[in-house]
């Protein structure tokens, strides 16, 4: 059980310092002065920085996306007050006070000071601006500016509600304790980061040891402008973070929007709205990673610029070219004038890259003999609403799964014609390898717990897998092979410390894959 702690100062920091602490992306601050081992405060926002620089060469350029979001949109309100005075001289002779600001602050975490240094030589900048938020340059003018540098190594924790706080600070408070107008009652029941994370970034930090993973670190600079309006690229920074050990808790799964549209594509597809079902499928496709970049009215993928007459109802560029037809059908048969219809256009606006081109039809009903007879004798798949909703749900449910170049095998691969099965196949192929890889995340994990160990080899759990009811076998070189991938930079579910031989590996459990 947490005891209560009270709260009566505060650290005034810049505001994105702050929510890199909360984040779990550093784990130090630079005060203003030696603030000892064991001393607990709340983190006070300011939208000031400690030396007159830009922004933008203040903070790291994998950071500095976040920070400039955030002074845009700073958790305070923010006024310049003239404080009063009792005088009996008119106010136009009196001695003008300085400034203060007036602010209402959100205040979400607070503090315990674990380790105090003291940085006072050029040497070690360049190492501590890597594994910190801050640049070189902006380190180099505090140290110029105060002669040293005071860094504290703080644990954070979260506040189980944000206080609202009105106080009056003075602008050279920055690094500074302030007194709270009330107590702070806090415990430390919500840390940042779990003891045995903060102790090894603790570590790192003080043995100004180099990022673990600089490549990932590089892979932000290009990702972090992306996560603040793209959900996606959230989500993939967001595991990232929790790869390298500056997030605690793995991001609960997000509901992909693009779910309640998926969700339509076998119900337009059985009606007689073949307008909006041709919009689906060019979203579906889309989806599933293909584009286009073809301008051409009469042949292309956006999805608001269907149902032009006279044009292929989709066309698809990358990877492959992929041409095709839609046909929402309600009750009605599909007559051969559809695949014909398909040949025709596809010809007329594509006549160079028509015969290479993978060729689809959508539709729900039932097919003539002679429209099957002509996909069949001009390699066409014809694929259900319900086969497509299902292969696009997939996709968004498990981002990435779907292979589009084993997609193309398969759509390249006899039967044509009627090409619900052979897809369905790949569809339950992707099922069992997610399931697969599942069941693998599973064994490190609770074969790791069961032994009390951190990591474990290649061997071990290929004994281990024997017992555990494995979805298919696997020989011991398939399953490293597996590890490696579930281990890379790009899923993270496992992580890997490489050996001097792929038998000497070891892997230990990151986050869960769900099935």
């Amino acid at each position: 059980m947490n005891s209560l702690l009270p709260i009566s100062t505060a650290l005034c920091l810049p505001t994105p310092d702050i929510t890199a602490l909360i984040q779990g992306r550093i784990i130090a601050a630079i005060p203003r002065m030696f603030i000892r081992p064991g001393q607990k405060f709340a983190l006070y926002p300011s939208n000031l920085l400690p030396v007159p620089i830009p922004i933008d060469k203040y903070y790291c350029s994998n950071f500095l996306p976040v920070a400039q979001n955030i002074v845009k949109k700073p958790n305070f309100d923010e006024v310049l007050t003239q404080p009063k005075q009792l005088s009996l001289i008119p106010e136009n002779e009196q001695l003008q006070l300085p400034l203060s600001i007036e602010k209402k602050v959100l205040i979400q975490a607070y503090a315990q000071c674990e380790l105090s240094q003291i940085i006072d030589d050029n040497q070690s900048l360049e190492k501590l601006s890597r594994l910190t938020i801050w640049t070189q340059d902006a380190l180099n003018k505090i140290l110029h500016h105060q002669q040293h540098i005071f860094l504290s190594y703080l644990r954070v924790y979260k506040l189980s509600q944000p206080y609202e706080i009105s106080l009056e600070i003075e602008s050279n408070k920055l690094g500074k304790y302030i007194g709270l107008p009330k107590t702070l009652t806090v415990s430390k029941s919500d840390p940042v980061l779990p003891d045995k994370i903060f102790s090894a970034r603790k570590h790192q930090l003080e043995k100004l040891e180099p990022p673990t993973h600089p490549e990932l670190e590089n892979l932000l600079n290009d990702l972090s402008p992306l996560a603040i309006n793209n959900p996606a690229a959230k989500q993939f920074q967001e595991d990232i973070h929790l790869f390298l050990g500056w997030s605690n808790q793995p991001t609960v799964k997000q509901f992909d929007l693009d779910l309640v549209w998926i969700n339509k594509i076998t119900e337009v597809g059985n009606s007689s709205d073949g307008n909006e079902f041709e919009k689906l499928t060019r979203k579906s496709f889309i989806k599933l990673g293909f584009s286009c970049s073809n301008t051409n009215p009469k042949a292309n993928l956006d999805p608001e610029k269907v149902g032009g007459a006279g044009g292929v109802d989709f066309y698809c560029e990358h990877p492959y070219p992929v041409v095709g037809e839609c046909k929402a059908t309600k009750s009605e048969t599909v007559p051969s004038k559809t695949p014909g219809q398909l040949i025709q256009l596809g010809q007329n606006h594509l006549p160079k890259k028509y015969d290479s081109c993978v060729k689809i039809i959508l539709a729900a009903g039932q097919l003539t003999k002679d429209a099957l007879l002509t996909t069949q004798n001009n390699h066409m798949n014809v694929i259900t609403p319900e086969t497509l909703e299902k292969l696009v749900e997939l996709q968004s449910n498990y981002q990435g799964c779907v292979n589009l170049l084993e997609l193309k095998q398969c759509l390249q691969q006899e039967p044509f014609g009627l090409a619900d099965d052979k897809v369905n196949s790949y569809i339950s192929k992707i099922e069992q390898d997610i399931k697969l890889r599942s069941h693998l995340v599973e064994l490190v994990k609770y074969y790791l717990q069961n032994s009390n160990l951190d990591s474990t080899g290649v061997e071990a759990l290929h004994g281990a897998y024997f017992s555990s009811q494995p979805p298919r076998q696997l020989n011991i070189k398939e399953m490293h092979e597996i590890l490696i991938e579930l281990s890379s930079s790009l899923t993270g579910y496992l992580g890997r410390t490489k050996g001097a031989d792929w038998k000497s590996d070891k892997f230990y459990f990151l986050r869960d894959l769900t099935t």
